[in-house]
């Protein structure tokens, strides 16, 4: 299928969702990897990784054309080569998500919603933050908040992020879309943040931008 969304939030900001239904074949086709890319795509073993590394280049072409390229840092974190926009990238089973500005920094995570999040809900879930009680909503409130803390913990770009300790997650109505705000709080940072998120099938998506300035 490919590109199933291309929403410009801003006249700075992008975000961009590739369903993959294509083979290896079909996805190798129609992205141009330089020498790098081809010795990290050739570095995986799994169809699976090296569907969602060809995906990613993919969905970006879409965005900014054919020449955009990513970078990774140390901590395996991805930037453009040639620094023209900040990214964030996200990707679960078939569905993979990228969200870029020029001029903020953006933190986007989505995820397919399995049915036994509750499990282990007290590893994210701190005693500032209220669940509904609600069995048929409840999956996916969990999901919000475990994606938020997800994007949250993407756009703070700090080591030693506790995501049930430092980041919280306002207690909100769960609609099928909507904004929600989260805070940041370590001996580091002291921050607060408007996300938003919406449901497709049965994913989960959150994302989240600010000035970088304030980071």
């Amino acid at each position: 299928m490919g590109c199933i969304t291309k929403h410009y939030l801003n006249e700075f900001s992008i975000l961009g969702v590739w369903k993959i239904e294509e083979d290896i074949k079909t996805l190798l086709e129609s992205v141009t990897l330089d020498n790098d890319e081809k010795k990290k795509y050739k570095g995986y073993t799994s169809t699976s990784r090296r569907l969602e590394f060809l995906s990613v280049r993919a969905l970006l072409s879409e965005l900014l054309g054919k020449d955009a390229r990513i970078v990774y840092n140390k901590n395996n974190k991805p930037f453009l080569k040639d620094g023209s926009s900040f990214i964030s990238i996200s990707h679960s089973l078939k569905l993979t998500a990228i969200l870029l500005s020029t001029n903020e920094k953006v933190g986007i995570d989505l995820e397919y919603m399995s049915s036994n999040i509750s499990a282990f809900a007290f590893k994210f879930i701190n005693r500032k933050e209220k669940i509904t009680r609600d069995h048929e909503i409840r999956k996916y409130h969990l999901y919000i908040h475990w994606c938020a803390k997800e994007a949250l913990y993407k756009i703070c770009d700090k080591e030693g992020i506790s995501i049930r300790n430092n980041i919280t997650i306002e207690p909100f109505e769960v609609k099928d879309s909507g904004e929600i705000k989260g805070q940041v709080q370590t001996h580091k940072i002291n921050e607060s943040f408007d996300l938003f998120y919406s449901k497709y099938d049965n994913y989960a998506i959150v994302w989240t931008k600010k000035n970088y300035e304030r980071l």
